[in-house]
């Protein structure tokens, strides 16, 4: 069940938002509110998965209202303004919903955000045999599947991650920390060796003391990471 709160300050897009959300039944609806200001003291209290945020509200907007929060549940704008549009695809939002919002329009995008929470609750695989191969990531609203064998490298980038890809010269951008990025990866096929890099064993064609090369690319081997070499090679670094 995804917990979740709903935020406008317009009571009727308010009643309607709690309406929709009332239709379907992996949702649980643990509050309604008319401003972000309350959301927050809810955030503090209970566990939230989903948040339904409208843009425009006095005091806190919306945007501020998520840039404000560490610890971010996903989101889904629902909004009277087209504008903001690029705004919450930087925020990573699951969806952005323009007013009048049609309930199929609106199941829409719940199917996606509880498409995510599942992938994000599922149980770990166990061993690499019973790993399904690929993983999804959120891009662009849409969840994308990344399959292990088609990655090359990853570049960590700030709050953002850069899959590069065998299979396409263009590489796979996503809002998620190289931790959680991480969590993803079997160990048997990636080895970190940079704060910034993640590559892939299979891919791997050469290794030096401080870099690897994938094909012509080089990249750097921090001292952090130095053992690296030892999982790369199966011999000490010198």
């Amino acid at each position: 069940m995804i917990r979740c709160i709903a935020i406008d300050d317009e009571p009727l897009a308010l009643e309607l938002l709690t309406d929709n959300i009332s239709k379907l039944p992996y949702l649980q609806l643990v509050a309604a509110c008319d401003s972000a200001i309350d959301a927050m003291k809810i955030l503090q209290q209970q566990t939230v998965d989903l948040i339904f945020l409208d843009i425009q509200m006095p005091g806190l907007t919306g945007l501020q209202f998520i840039q404000s929060l560490q610890e971010k549940p996903m989101f889904i704008l629902v909004t009277a303004y087209e504008k903001y549009a690029l705004d919450g695809f930087n925020l990573d939002v699951i969806d952005y919903l323009v007013k009048p919002v049609s309930l199929d329009r609106f199941i829409k995008a719940c199917n996606k955000a509880n498409e995510l929470f599942q992938l994000k609750n599922k149980p770990r695989q166990l061993s690499a045999e019973n790993n399904p191969g690929y993983f999804f990531v959120n891009v662009d609203y849409s969840l994308l599947k990344v399959v292990f064998d088609d990655i090359t490298y990853i570049e960590g980038l700030k709050d953002y991650i850069k899959i590069h890809l065998k299979s396409s010269s263009k590489a796979v951008i996503t809002r998620m920390s190289m931790k959680s990025l991480e969590d993803e990866l079997p160990a048997t096929q990636f080895v970190r060796i940079h704060k910034s890099y993640v590559v892939s064993l299979k891919h791997v064609t050469a290794v030096r003391k401080n870099s690897v090369f994938i094909d012509t690319m080089e990249l750097p081997v921090s001292d952090n990471y130095r053992d690296s070499i030892t999982i790369l090679t199966g011999r000490p670094g010198q």
